[in-house]
């Protein structure tokens, strides 16, 4: 299994916002420019977070975007199947449409049934990892959390 960009990017910038965000709503540019990660593709991953409900948005000069729930609700798991089109590792054990039709060996396939039962572990390994347990292991590594400065006056 090779996981896409998306996916990777999508967790990364999930991360960013539970690591950095104190609460507060983050802008899509300072996630771009601590992740080294192009403001559009971020735009393109984030639509489909939002719509996943792993996401909010807020309009406005203070706005941003903020966890749709807490971080050690929201897993890798669910960014894959938010931003992921498929999930299993071969053609013939998709869930969403069965495309078995194509593989003349469906019917007298021995191997089908490991390879469906490999796409479920592998995706049960990544429900059980959480965005709380990368924050976590950030802290143990001594990653600086930036301090949001936008509410800080000086007289």
């Amino acid at each position: 299994m090779r996981l896409s960009t998306k996916v990777r990017y999508g967790v990364r910038a999930l991360f960013d916002i539970a690591y950095h965000s104190s609460g507060l709503p983050i802008q899509i540019k300072d996630i771009s420019k601590r992740q080294q990660i192009s403001q559009r593709y971020l735009e393109q991953i984030f639509q489909k977070l939002r719509k996943a409900g792993l996401l909010k948005s807020k309009r406005g000069p203070n706005g941003g975007y903020v966890l749709a729930r807490p971080a050690n609700e929201i897993s890798i798991g669910n960014v894959i199947e938010a931003v992921e089109t498929e999930t299993d590792l071969v053609p013939c054990v998709k869930k969403k449409k069965r495309t078995h039709k194509k593989c003349v060996q469906y019917d007298i396939c021995a191997t089908r049934s490991f390879w469906d039962d490999a796409s479920v572990k592998i995706l049960d390994y990544f429900n059980g990892i959480y965005i709380q347990d990368i924050c976590d292991k950030a802290k143990e590594m001594g990653i600086k959390r930036e301090i949001d400065y936008r509410f800080m006056y000086f007289i």
